[in-house]
């Protein structure tokens, strides 16, 4: 059993309680024009070239076993009917002017990079998070990861779109100690129109969990001009308002750090002219969800 990772973060501390080994799955079905891991939307791994950083020195050219790098007017060309993405080239660049973004890797293997963060998870009651990218993408894979860690007694949270079917969901959920599921729109158009699906099936899915007894935290993104207006914030307070199982939310006030990423990927990045929230309207927010009885944090 396999699936492809883009990325492990050990002692995180912000993907759930206690001190936490963070693994992020690749391949997202949303297209947020925010998003932080530009890397992991994408399900396949790949080779990003980065020209502004290339040498010249022709290495990465010799080591392809498929022979797909070519020298051409604008650096070294791929083509990509050769190209397997296998990172020989990633692996000989002196110049780091090739990143991989992805690798196939085995539950086993990724078991072992688990359990070298046991000591840290029984000293301050962290565990395994799961994230992406979107896991539930990979959802054999992630089971199969879930059965494992509940044999060590790891405990294990999943950071979600929630976006997928109910019986996908249902499996999952039989082996998650803590969902960390995120909630941007309740508008169904601007939900379409910002993360390219909609939210039917997310909103269904999150009471779902609700009714199955599953404990989740609910990650609101929150992005000025986009999700902070009157509207979305008092829909989505009446919502949560009657799923009796949601007691805490944490607001994620946006910011662009990431924006970096995509200059490294040579992606575009297409919230350039948002800016961060102000502190006083994240603490208008944070008290009007506050008002209707839920525990609410700003961050985390």
């Amino acid at each position: 059993m396999h699936g492809i990772i883009f990325d492990i973060k050990r002692y995180a501390i912000h993907d759930g309680p206690g001190i936490r080994t963070t693994v992020f799955f690749k391949g997202c079905p949303l297209t947020c024009p925010w998003c932080h891991n530009p890397e992991g939307i994408g399900r396949e791994p790949r080779v990003i070239y980065r020209k502004n950083t290339c040498i010249g020195c022709l290495e990465c050219i010799d080591a392809c076993p498929e022979k797909a790098l070519s020298k051409g007017p604008e650096g070294i060309q791929t083509d990509d009917t050769r190209c397997q993405h296998c990172g020989a080239c990633v692996d000989t660049c002196p110049a780091g002017a090739r990143k991989q973004a992805g690798k196939t890797i085995t539950v086993g293997s990724l078991m072992e990079a688990i359990r070298k963060d046991v000591p840290f998870f029984d000293t301050s009651g962290g565990g395994v998070t799961f994230s992406g990218g979107e896991p539930l993408m990979q959802a054999e894979f992630l089971l199969a990861l879930l059965e494992a860690c509940g044999k060590e007694d790891i405990h294990r949270a999943l950071d979600t779109t929630g976006y997928t079917d109910p019986d996908t969901l249902k499996c999952v959920a039989r082996g998650i100690d803590l969902f960390l599921f995120d909630l941007k729109f309740m508008n169904a158009e601007k939900h379409r129109h910002f993360t390219g699906v909609s939210n039917e099936q997310i909103l269904k899915n999150l009471e779902l969990l609700a009714n199955l007894g599953s404990r989740i935290i609910i990650r609101v993104p929150l992005i000025p001009g986009i999700n902070d207006d009157g509207d979305n914030i008092n829909n989505m307070a009446t919502f949560l308002a009657h799923l009796p199982q949601i007691k805490t939310v944490h607001i994620l006030p946006y910011h662009d750090f990431q924006k970096s990423k995509y200059e490294k990927f040579s992606m575009n990045y297409q919230a350039c002219d948002i800016k961060s929230p102000s502190p006083k309207r994240v603490e208008v927010i944070r008290k009007h969800l506050a008002d209707t009885g839920l525990s609410v944090e700003v961050g985390g």
